[in-house]
């Protein structure tokens, strides 16, 4: 039976496990003090939050928000990093990882499933959601700039036509 602060911490664990869009498990064995208030501070930066928390009560936790396949990761010291955007925590922390050296991203979390090391890597990789979504707008808008530039054309060449038959007639006359 958990006492009464394991309870509190499974509690605040499966809080931030439902609020959270992507949650990145890390290892943070090697990292010296210095080392690991940089992380903090890059993750905060992020909007990211870090905790330490014991595998046993992340278990808990996680079997409680119904999140399945983390048991494999949850061994050595876990850092648990929750963010609300999906892609913020993994991007900090693979690029804390290949500072640090000594880091090592364990797992991740992504729409209530356990994803691998190299998943969060691959997260990690993809472009923000902001970029995304201008990717999409400008993709979506190319096709109504062109058919606005092929509707004006006409006008435009006959507007340039009325205005070189101006010009003649002015040098004419």
């Amino acid at each position: 039976m958990p006492t009464a602060q394991k309870a509190a911490v499974i509690d605040e664990t499966r809080q931030a496990l439902q609020a959270s869009e992507g949650t990145v498990l890390a290892d943070y064995r090697g990292l010296t003090v210095q080392q690991l208030g940089d992380l903090r501070e890059r993750l905060s930066k992020a909007g990211v939050t870090l905790k330490v928390v014991k595998n046993t009560l992340i278990k808990r936790a996680a079997d409680q928000v119904g999140i399945e396949g983390l048991e494999p990761y949850l061994t050595g010291p876990t850092a648990v990093a929750y963010s609300p955007d999906p892609v913020a925590a993994a991007k900090v922390l693979a690029q804390a990882a290949r500072d640090f050296r000594k880091m090592e991203i364990k797992a991740g979390i992504l729409d209530r499933r356990a994803i691998s090391a190299t998943g969060v890597r691959e997260l990690a990789d993809l472009p923000s959601k902001d970029v995304l979504l201008a990717t999409v707008v400008g993709a979506l808008n190319a096709p109504i700039q062109q058919l606005a530039w092929v509707l004006n054309a006409p006008m435009s060449n006959l507007a340039r036509a009325l205005d070189q038959i101006r010009q003649q007639r002015e040098a004419q006359g």
